[in-house]
């Protein structure tokens, strides 16, 4: 009978044996497909980051290209965003008191426009026109700058539903028109012909990497 038993008793020790070296067998292959896994989402996850960075810098050229950066020079840039900021209070003077949220948006629009516009200026062009003797005009154009975001300011906090909202766009186009045409007709003409050719260029690339930023 001992005999027996303790023959039972080797079988179930053998039985055991064999039960866990299996489970470590499992264990060591589960742990190694999880190392995989790990690999698999972490190589994922730098390609989502990579894609992203591609997809935010070609959002910003997509910007900057739009705005009037990168194609012509930084004149003609700028005038096309002139352009597109009058074209912005063309759709702003075609809505009625009962568009207030259609004013919202189109002022969200104007705003980021001007913004961007008035940091290339005053980060780029102002400081080299300084720097060629014209301050004068520099300092002249750059305290108008104040006065856009004076007017930005009031539209922000003025009901965009009631009449006087709109009186007070069309005073905000008129100045900024005058602004803009004296860029155009006289100070940027002026600067220009004082530039060589290689000044011209660099001031273009010193101005688009400004938009880029903000775009």
């Amino acid at each position: 009978m001992a005999t027996d038993t303790d023959s039972r008793q080797r079988n179930r020790k053998s039985q055991s044996g064999g039960s866990s070296g299996k489970s470590g067998e499992a264990g060591a292959f589960s742990f190694g497909g999880g190392g995989g896994s790990v690999g698999v989402l972490a190589g994922a996850a730098l390609a989502g980051a990579a894609m992203g960075i591609a997809a935010n810098v070609g959002r910003k050229l997509f910007v900057q290209f739009t705005t009037g950066g990168v194609s012509g020079d930084w004149c003609d840039a700028l005038k096309a965003e002139h352009a597109l900021a009058l074209g912005i209070f063309d759709k702003i003077e075609a809505t009625d008191d009962s568009q207030g949220m259609m004013r919202s948006h189109l002022l969200m629009k104007l705003k980021y426009a001007l913004t961007k516009h008035a940091h290339e200026e005053e980060s780029i062009i102002y400081p080299a026109l300084r720097q060629a003797n014209l301050a004068h005009d520099a300092d002249a154009l750059n305290s108008e700058h104040g006065y856009v975001k004076t007017y930005l300011y009031e539209l922000e906090t003025l009901s965009n539903t009631s009449p006087e909202w709109l009186a007070r766009v069309r005073d905000f186009r008129s100045m900024i028109q005058e602004h803009m045409r004296m860029e155009e007709d006289e100070v940027f003409p002026a600067f220009q012909k004082v530039m060589s050719p290689e000044q011209n260029a660099k001031l273009t690339s010193l101005m688009n990497k400004e938009g880029f930023k903000m775009a």
